[in-house]
């Protein structure tokens, strides 16, 4: 049984990710939910990913782990393009879905999506950073008023550059620095929405294309604004010289910054400065993914409330096609399976 003492979920895992490790593999342990198969386009990969971590079985194709009757989660950490075709396929199945994000490569797949979610089936696109309380307390700062009215808001997510072949390069796979890193930008502004009278809205993005990858943004930077009068800056780089994934809130009393709200465990400080002075607050190192994993099982098993959803996947989507606009892209095209 699972740590909740209810039925453990059955999850199958599209591909040999090697994120899944860390996204997946480790949460689903620590929480006693059953890995039952996994397929990969590489039979011989997808064997050795199971014998390395204890998932059950290996499935001939992507078709025939989402038709498996005993699969009823199906996890999917695809490149970018795959994400909505198969996102589809497993909706259409009956089955739950957490999909690694951007949930679809442009807006319209991702509706697309969210007509497919049936009665009594979970979708969710995966913004682990949210279950945290490194980003709760954030939250729990700005609601509190310590920080006064919100003014300003910059997040930023860099990573060094992966290699040339990496998927994220591909536009084909709807790549780019957007769609792997500054969704996590845009999300965690968007969020923000009821300390700032509303929903932000996309003023002005900037971006810069990747050298041999026609399409593709090496980087971009947007700017926002909310209701209420306070901006945003959303951020992305990958190919940056280092690792950033920080957020900052200002606010007319002080200001609150949490130095990787990304990846939290590898830094959970949230630091807040006000006229009283400096205090930093450790929020503890236990894996985002692990309580996005408790989260998603809650939803499904017992029906609780998740704050994320088709609807909200969608409006990610529809930010992240302006901005592309704005910075003189278009929005990633639709991948063929």
């Amino acid at each position: 049984m699972s740590e909740t003492g209810r039925e453990p979920l059955r999850i199958g895992v599209l591909g040999a990710a090697r994120i899944t490790e860390r996204s997946l593999i480790d949460p689903a342990r620590a929480t006693g939910h059953r890995l039952v198969a996994v397929a990969a386009r590489d039979r011989a990969r997808a064997e050795a990913f199971a014998a390395g971590h204890g998932v059950e079985r290996v499935a001939g194709s992507y078709a025939e782990l989402i038709a498996d009757p005993e699969v009823d989660v199906v996890y999917n950490p695809l490149a970018n393009g795959l994400h909505a075709p198969w996102n589809l396929a497993a909706l259409a199945a009956g089955k739950h879905v957490l999909s690694e994000k951007p949930s679809a490569s442009n807006a319209e797949e991702a509706a697309e999506v969210r007509r497919a979610e049936k009665a009594g089936t979970v979708f969710m696109e995966a913004f682990h950073y949210l279950f945290h309380p490194v980003t709760r307390r954030l939250h729990e700062v700005l609601a509190s008023g310590e920080l006064g009215e919100l003014r300003h808001v910059e997040a930023m997510v860099a990573i060094a550059a992966p290699p040339d072949t990496d998927p994220r390069w591909s536009l084909p796979l709807a790549g780019g620095a957007l769609m792997d890193l500054g969704c996590y930008s845009l999300h965690a502004l968007r969020m923000l929405a009821p300390w700032a009278g509303g929903a932000p809205r996309l003023t002005a993005a900037r971006a810069g294309e990747r050298s041999g990858a026609p399409g593709v943004d090496e980087w971009l930077d947007a700017d926002l604004e909310y209701p209420g009068g306070a901006t945003g800056s959303a951020r992305c780089h990958m190919a940056y010289d280092g690792l950033d994934m920080s957020i900052r809130l200002v606010g007319t009393r002080g200001e609150a910054t949490a130095p990787n709200f990304v990846l939290p465990q590898m830094d959970d400080r949230v630091v807040i400065r006000t006229p009283e002075g400096e205090r930093t607050e450790h929020l503890g190192t236990r894996s985002s993914y692990t309580y996005q994993l408790e989260a998603f099982a809650a939803r499904v098993r017992d029906g609780a409330p998740l704050p994320l959803d088709a609807d909200d996947a969608v409006t990610a989507m529809e930010l992240i096609d302006a901005c592309y606009r704005k910075a003189g892209f278009g929005p990633r095209p639709r991948t063929s399976i």
